[in-house]
Formats: C-alpha cells, structure tokens, sequence
C-alpha cells in the first residue's frame, strides 16, 4: 500500500525538478543581468535605491548602506533602481547626473554578462562532454563521398561558405543546412593559402518537404585542454550569436510566423524536456547548448536598440553622446512607453500560443 504513494511522489518529482531547472536557471540569467547593472553602477558611485531579483510584492527585504536587496513573489525579472534613472535629481551621485558614457556602460553591462554566461556554458560544455572539440576542418571523407570529387580535400580548413565566415564547427552545419539547393561555394585555407572552391554539390534528399544535405566527410576533432577550450567557447559562442540574429532576420523578413516563437512559458518546457533527455542518456551537452543559446539570446536581444529595451536606453545615450546634448526626457518616455506596452502585448500573444502548444502537446 505504501509503494504507490511513493511512485507517485517520483513520478511527480521526475516532472518537477527539471521545471524548476529551468526556473533556476532563468532566475540566474536575471540575477546576473542585474548584477551587471548593479556592480557597474556602485564603480562609478551612482546611488542604487533598490536591488531586486524578481517582480511584483516583496517577500523578503533588507537593507544594507543606501541600498535595499529584495527578493519579489514573481520570478519574472528583476531591476536596478538608481537615483535619478527616470527623473531628474539634484543628488551629484544620480545617475542622470553623471557622464554619459558612464551611463552607457552601466546599461550595457547587463546585455554583456548574459554574452559572457553564455560563453561560461559553453565552455564547460566542451570541458566536460569527454568528447573532442569539433573544428571545421575536413580529416577525411565517407567512402564514395560525392565531395571528395569536387575540389574539397582531406585537411581543408573551411572559411567560408556561401560568402560567410564560419567560426567553429556550429557553422557548418547551420550555414549548410541554410542553402537552397545542395550546392555550395566554400572557401578553404589548404597549405597555408586561402582556395576557393565552387559549386560542390552534395547528395540531398527530401525530410518532410525540406531538402536536407548528406553530409559526406568528418571533421577533425582536438582534446579539451586550458587554451583550446577557452578558444573554441568564444569561437562557438560566436556561432550561436549568429544563430540567434539570423533567426530574428528570418522572423523580421517573414519567414517564421510568430506560433514559431516560444517565450517564457515555451522555453521552460523546452529545457524541461531536454534536461530530462540529458539525464535518461547521460549527455549533457545539448543541455548545455540550449542554456548557452538562451543566454546569448537574451544578452543580445535586451542590446537591440529597440524602446523599452537596454539597447534602446543606449541608442539615446549614443545620440546624446554624438551631439552632447540628451534627447528631452519626456520625448524618451513616451517612446520607451510605447515600446513596452508593444512588448508586453507580444509576450501575452506568445504566452497564449505557448498555453495552447503544452495544451495540444
């Protein structure tokens, strides 16, 4: 009688711990964010009112100097309130008052330590996997490889692809998957020279309506150590940036619909069910990848001069910067105003298709 209650409260917790991973995670990805803002602000002494991880009531407050740390119910952001951020002050420590570039970089900071966690990840990705680290350089080809005929040869070094640079073995696979028909232009360094390679058509084949490329030769493949790791997680950090800026190209241009985006809600699940395949195979690296994927996409987005945004903050401290006057405050509210109660729609829209997705299932 005692067995089920306890396979029961397995099951249930099989399905919450990876949830609450992803909460975790995402409470960190905040936190850091936040620090970014905070570390930088108490460098250039700017007065910092509040510190708080989450939005919402607080339910746990303490004040230590000038500044209050709280910890709020909904686990949904999270800010830096500085003197004088919003409103004009006469304290010499606000941060309106202080140089701009100071501001500038106190409001970058945060968008860079995501950039930076998403390279930790990766990096201990690579020195963890016991696998080797991928390069884009071919060692050798499949028996009857199609390529091998083409020009491509053993030990090429791939640079670039349909005229974009790749940086690690990510971009392989991405800039390949990308091309329309099989055939690709490449250009590789061999003995030292830079070669280009034309017209290297690849055996293809339908996958549900998409044609998908047979790839016909293995890269080469280096051991993990101190430099080689630190090498390739910003070389592959690189990579996943471009991932995430070519997609918001494809969205922006129309070709992903917005039932293809996943917000909060979505990319909990997502990272759920991966770290549940993670631990049932015992590979951990396309965990690892999709939390560096999520890092680097927030860091970028929030850098997107777009209103309501950190970017959008420093494309206005960049005009002022130019013309070393600033855009009159309540023209720079209305317009981070507008773009936030737009924001906030998206999330509500991407929300309910995310509701309606786990729904479905």
């Amino acid at each position: 009688m005692k067995a089920i209650p306890l396979l029961t409260a397995s099951a249930v917790w099989g399905k919450v711990w990876p949830i609450l991973l992803a909460i975790l995670f995402f409470g960190l990805i905040i936190m850091f964010h936040e620090l970014g803002h905070f570390i930088f602000a108490k460098l250039f002494k700017v007065q910092v009112n509040e510190f708080a991880l989450g939005m919402g009531p607080a339910i746990f407050k303490k004040k230590k100097g000038e500044t209050q740390y709280s910890v709020r119910l909904l686990p949904i952001g999270g800010y830096v309130s500085m003197e004088g951020e919003d409103e004009d002050s006469e304290n010499e420590r606000a941060f309106c008052n202080i140089k701009a570039w100071k501001r500038f970089i106190i409001i970058a900071a945060g968008g860079v330590v995501n950039l930076i966690m998403g390279v930790i990840v990766v990096a201990l990705m690579l020195a963890t996997s016991g696998n080797l680290i991928g390069t884009p350089q071919i060692n050798f080809f499949h028996e009857d490889a199609v390529t091998a005929t083409q020009g491509l040869q053993e030990k090429d070094v791939i640079k670039k692809i349909n005229g974009k640079t790749v940086f690690s073995e990510y971009d392989l696979s991405f800039l390949m998957a990308r091309d329309k028909d099989g055939v690709i232009d490449f250009v590789v360094e061999r003995n030292g020279e830079k070669v280009t390679v034309n017209g290297v058509k690849f055996d293809t084949f339908d996958n549900n309506g998409t044609l998908t490329i047979v790839y016909d030769f293995v890269i080469v493949g280096v051991k993990p150590s101190v430099l080689s790791v630190a090498k390739n997680a910003v070389l592959e950090s690189v990579s996943i940036a471009r991932i995430v800026w070519v997609s918001l190209f494809d969205l922006v241009t129309g070709q992903y619909g917005l039932s293809d985006l996943s917000g909060p809600i979505g990319t909990v699940s997502i990272i759920a069910d991966t770290a549940q395949n993670a631990v049932a195979q015992t590979d951990y690296s396309s965990l690892y990848m999709m939390l560096a994927l999520i890092a680097i996409n927030i860091g970028l987005f929030n850098l997107l001069p777009l209103p309501a945004l950190d970017g959008g903050r420093l494309f206005f401290l960049f005009i002022e910067m130019i013309f070393r006057k600033p855009v009159p405050r309540k023209y720079e509210g209305w317009i981070h105003a507008v773009g936030l109660g737009l924001l906030l729609l998206l999330m509500v829209v991407i929300s309910f298709s995310d509701i309606v997705k786990l729904i479905k299932g």
